[in-house]
């Protein structure tokens, strides 16, 4: 019976332990794996918003398919990071503000900001893109959506160096490669439509 007692005891020391060592290993709040996750969030909904609009603007096929490939994509990462965010019990959004995370180097408190968040288009151009038709709008979208994946692989290379989250790595690596490949698509299709590569 003391052998039976002392063998339970162990095993839910053991449990114990491995939960314990699970809280720990959770990204907190002001870590940067949970600031990529709520501002990627953020730059990947625009990203979804601009392909709605360019896909209603134009009826050129290899556009429409582009546009399709990212709102099917981003919507499934922005899916794949809300998860994250309630599995490790943060917040959605930074209540001190976004891309601070940014700024986290090793244990270093996280403190100001950037000003902006990369690659994000200004109002403006937006207004701009949902007034165009054909081929100025596929022009404006893809100029638009150069910046901002080059501001999204900027961000996935910036978490790269910051954490060591394997699911974080992985998207991050995934991101990066993805991105950079369709803005080499996009170029090209900029140069077939008259416009200068960026």
């Amino acid at each position: 019976m003391t052998v039976v007692l002392a063998v339970l005891v162990l095993a839910v020391a053991a449990v114990l332990v491995a939960l314990a060592a699970a809280r720990s290993s959770r990204p907190g709040t002001d870590g940067p794996e949970a600031g990529f996750a709520r501002d990627m969030s953020a730059h990947h909904a625009q990203a979804v918003r601009m392909s709605f609009i360019v896909r209603d603007r134009t009826r050129d096929p290899d556009v429409r398919l582009l546009a399709y490939d990212i709102i099917n994509t981003q919507s499934a990462q922005i899916g794949m990071m809300t998860a994250w965010l309630d599995e490790w019990d943060v917040p959605k959004t930074d209540p001190s503000g976004p891309m601070r995370w940014m700024n986290h180097t090793g244990h270093a408190p996280v403190t100001a900001a950037p000003a902006r968040m990369p690659g994000m288009a200004p109002r403006e151009e937006l207004a701009e893109l949902e007034k165009a038709e054909g081929r100025d709008a596929e022009v404006r979208y893809l100029r638009l959506m150069i910046a901002h994946h080059r501001g999204g692989v900027a961000m996935a290379e910036a978490v790269l160096t910051r954490t060591d989250h394997d699911r974080v790595r992985r998207l991050a690596r995934t991101m990066v490669d993805g991105q950079q490949a369709e803005i080499t698509l996009m170029n090209g299709m900029l140069r077939k439509r008259g416009s200068t590569a960026t």
